[in-house]
């Protein structure tokens, strides 16, 4: 297992759980991320950069700061 933040860009990675509170996942379910959902990171910004990904499931396109995207964790596909 590996978070989004720690995912090199390119890779195709399955959500399998968000570490953090109920606040948390409720906004990134409005954003559009999902338990479950296939996502390819598009790029990560440099140092402290944001993470780009492309949600494959909804084609749905987004930036998680890199502190949220630490709490993400995936599994590679």
């Amino acid at each position: 297992m590996l978070t989004l933040a720690e995912t090199p860009p390119g890779a195709v990675v399955r959500v399998i759980e968000i570490m953090g509170g109920r606040g948390m996942r409720l906004r990134l379910m409005r954003m559009g991320l999902n338990l479950g959902d296939l996502v390819k990171v598009l790029s990560s910004g440099p140092l402290r950069g944001p993470v780009y990904l492309e949600n494959l499931s909804t084609g749905v396109k987004l930036a998680l700061g890199r502190g949220v995207a630490s709490k993400v964790l995936v599994e590679p596909q």
